[in-house]
């Protein structure tokens, strides 16, 4: 038997009963479960929030493996970049001089993916920038490993045709006793005629009329032209590689476009044609559509001391003879 309550009543100065009806034990008990409702969410909250659980610290443990990974990837990587930096720097300025092929510029092998962000899938991890800036490591290794994979194809190939580039390339002096005879070099020179400045894109041979002219390498003769204004007479020949040579002011032309030459093959005779003060022979040497000194490419048939003579004599200033 419960314990009855008793309540002092003011008006009649009574002690009366106190009469507890079902709805008052309904509402004491919706209290007692209200107040248990809270004291749980209280608990909860403060155990989530300070406390892991037991599958929490699971998936921690294995967040933290899979950064330790990550950095172990990205620790691999690193080698890997110094290694393939290490044989970009070789190819570059080893093997592609030997073969004197242009190196591959910096802006192709680092060159960025273009189009969008490839990697915004990633963007609603927790660890998305390690995840991103990891894969962006992984796809630059691999874009750049493809490039220098392309690079040792071309490298094969020029190894490979050697021979064939080595007897291309212009290597000679394009007149006999050239290195006695060179009489204006490559550079800003006086003009014969207008006696101001001008840029001389060749090197000039003085010599007797009819002397014979040599193709400097092997190659195809793509232009052979007879004209009195100008170079004059002139034929240019195509060695490949990226090479051409240009003979101006000729005489005669002993050749025809689409004839394939030898080096030292007799192509023309010296001339005094076009805009020429005395009979000679200018020389051109252009090396990807640019042209460039000929006298760095004298070096096939001369002494170092005749090299070394001719170097000297190109770099003066003076008047040129065309």
């Amino acid at each position: 038997m419960g314990r009855e309550k008793y309540l002092f009543n003011t008006k009649s100065l009574t002690v009366e009963k106190v009469r507890v009806t079902l709805w008052d034990k309904v509402k004491v008990l919706l209290r007692i479960i209200l107040a248990g409702m809270v004291f749980s969410v209280i608990v909860l909250a403060i155990g989530y929030t300070f406390f892991d659980s037991p599958k929490e610290k699971v998936l921690r443990r294995e967040i933290a493996q899979y950064k330790l990974q990550y950095q172990i990837l990205n620790d691999r990587m690193d080698i890997l970049s110094s290694v393939l930096a290490d044989i970009q720097d070789r190819d570059d300025h080893i093997y592609r001089v030997i073969f004197e092929a242009e190196p591959i510029s910096r802006a192709v092998r680092e060159g960025a993916f273009g189009g969008t962000d490839r990697y915004a899938q990633f963007s609603g991890y927790q660890n998305a920038q390690l995840i991103s800036s990891t894969m962006q490591r992984f796809d630059m290794l691999a874009r750049q490993t493809y490039i220098q994979s392309r690079s040792y194809d071309e490298v094969f190939d020029m190894a490979r045709n050697k021979a064939d580039m080595l007897a291309s390339i212009p290597a000679i002096v394009p007149i006999a006793r050239g290195s006695q005879r060179l009489v204006s070099g490559f550079g800003y020179r006086i003009h014969p005629i207008y006696k101001t400045m001008r840029m001389h894109t060749g090197v000039d041979f003085l010599a007797p009329m009819d002397t014979p002219i040599y193709a400097t390498g092997n190659g195809t003769v793509i232009s052979a032209e007879r004209s009195n204004h100008g170079y004059g007479r002139m034929v240019v020949i195509d060695h490949g590689y990226g090479y051409q040579t240009l003979y101006a002011h000729l005489n005669q032309i002993k050749v025809r476009p689409g004839q394939q030459v030898t080096r030292g093959e007799i192509i023309g005779l010296v001339g005094n044609t076009g805009v020429s003060t005395a009979p000679h022979l200018h020389y051109e040497v252009i090396r990807n559509n640019r042209k460039v000194n000929p006298v760095n490419y004298f070096y096939n048939d001369l002494t170092p001391e005749e090299f070394e003579y001719i170097i000297e004599v190109a770099s003066r200033v003076n008047q040129s003879l065309s």
